[in-house]
């Protein structure tokens, strides 16, 4: 259900051939703004805003999913079991909130975005959105004071904001053809600074950043979307048709690990952020429909798809090497007084 635009230029950004040679010029265009910027910022002519407490921005250079949500959640899971009370801030996609927004955990997805919502829900922790980030941390701040360390769920080029600690996400696709935007799929160059670099892969791709740590993800059970409290073990899952869906940046990965679980699974790919204005399960002939955290925060709040038994959402746990929390916590207490 991806649009054929966006599968030409996923293919293109693969490899350097003819459509990314064509549109190479633009990117080197679109590198001397990027590098403009940064500059104008390091160099003082364009503000940046130094908060009282730590921030850790966790983003990504290649454009799409990488895995940026289920990080999130571990790292504040991380965080807290240092001692530390997160916040969690982010645009939310779209970016529509002018102003700060707080999410609570019940709030629509329709307002606040998938992945807000579901971090709000799954850490339990403050988690607030809007257009800037600098104010959306500052409302953070005053609405929790407790607050004592920030992530940004995304935001690793709004300068605007700074930052103690950089993490990048990647996965197994690399930097893609290492090319920028529109010839290749990064915002920023391959080789831009950073504090960490973690990789959502089974294997590290090749030329990544050091320090590097691997990230999996890993899915145990299925839960009835009608009743979350009703689970089963993947690997005890039978039917005759399964169908595995998912409308996040990177949907081989989810049908991947299900397969991986022992799954005959049928693949359907959603569009990130899928809305579900249209029910795509309707009339698909399925016994049982496997669906992502993300997803779920969307179907629970439409009434036709929450009562539909055939769906059970499938959580991932994301596994990191312990090291990587040490450093982060490390980073935050050594961070200077503003």
């Amino acid at each position: 259900m991806t649009s054929p635009a966006e599968s030409v230029l996923a293919r293109a950004w693969r490899r350097r051939g003819p459509l990314a040679c064509l549109l190479f010029p633009v990117s080197l265009l679109f590198r001397l703004l990027v590098s403009l910027r940064r500059a104008l910022y390091r160099a003082g002519w364009l503000r940046s805003t130094r908060l009282p407490v730590p921030v850790i921005i966790v983003g990504n250079v290649f454009v799409g999913g990488t895995g940026k949500t289920p990080f999130t959640i571990w790292l504040i899971e991380q965080l807290r079991a240092a001692g530390f009370s997160p916040g969690v801030i982010s645009r939310g996609y779209g970016g529509k909130n002018a102003l700060p927004v707080e999410v609570g955990p019940d709030a629509r997805p329709a307002q606040v975005g998938d992945e807000p919502a579901l971090i709000a829900a799954r850490a339990g922790c403050p988690v607030m959105i809007g257009r800037d980030r600098v104010a959306v941390a500052q409302a953070l701040l005053a609405a929790h004071p407790a607050v004592d360390v920030i992530v940004s769920d995304d935001g690793l080029q709004h300068y605007a904001l700074e930052r103690d600690v950089e993490i990048v996400m990647c996965d197994e696709r690399g930097d893609g053809n290492g090319w920028m935007l529109p010839a290749g799929p990064l915002r920023e160059p391959a080789a831009r600074p950073r504090d960490f670099t973690v990789v959502n892969a089974a294997h590290l791709p090749p030329l990544v950043l050091p320090p590097a740590y691997r990230m999996q993800l890993s899915g145990e059970v299925a839960e009835r979307l009608s009743d979350r409290g009703h689970a089963i073990p993947l690997g005890n899952i039978r039917a005759p048709r399964i169908v595995a869906a998912a409308g996040i940046g990177n949907p081989a990965r989810f049908f991947g690990m299900l397969k991986k679980a022992g799954l005959t699974i049928e693949p359907l790919p959603l569009p990130d952020h899928y809305d579900y204005a249209d029910n795509p399960f309707a009339r698909l002939p399925a016994d049982i429909i496997l669906i992502t955290e993300k997803d779920a925060v969307k179907c629970t709040q439409i009434d036709t798809m929450k009562t539909d038994p055939r769906l059970w959402v499938v959580p991932v746990t994301a596994r990191i090497d312990s090291a990587l929390a040490k450093r982060i916590v490390e980073k935050c207490r050594g961070r200077p007084t503003a």
